[in-house]
């Protein structure tokens, strides 16, 4: 087992990228290489920038990639706002993002708390 794959905040991302692939699997064929496509790629870089960033051997470099996968995170925020204001989302699943984010985002900002501290 490698090292990320031990984190709680990487085993969120995970079902995160598992929760956002599930909402956009009903989106509208037009949007296949629009808004499915970057939730998506959103969803999944948030796991891949822990991963990669727990490779690095300074925590000030493991940090920066934790803040690479904040912004992933809030890029998929403002992406499901705008899928809900085109109504290709419910208020449910709306919901469900946004709460499931707001846990991701208390946990990187732990971690980045934590890799900060010396």
């Amino acid at each position: 087992m490698f090292n990320f794959e031990k984190l709680d905040v990487w085993q969120e991302a995970i079902q995160f990228a598992d929760l956002v692939y599930d909402v956009t699997g009903d989106f509208p064929g037009e949007e296949r290489f629009g808004l499915t496509n970057q939730m998506r790629r959103a969803a999944v870089s948030i796991s891949s920038n822990l991963a990669e960033g727990s490779s690095r051997v300074s925590r000030i470099d493991f940090a920066r990639f934790v803040e690479i996968a904040t912004g992933s995170l809030f890029e998929v925020v403002s992406q499901t706002t705008i899928a809900l204001r085109r109504k290709m989302i419910t208020q449910n699943d709306y919901s469900r993002i946004y709460t499931a984010a707001e846990k991701q985002s208390k946990m990187l900002s732990g971690l980045r708390r934590s890799l900060s501290e010396t």
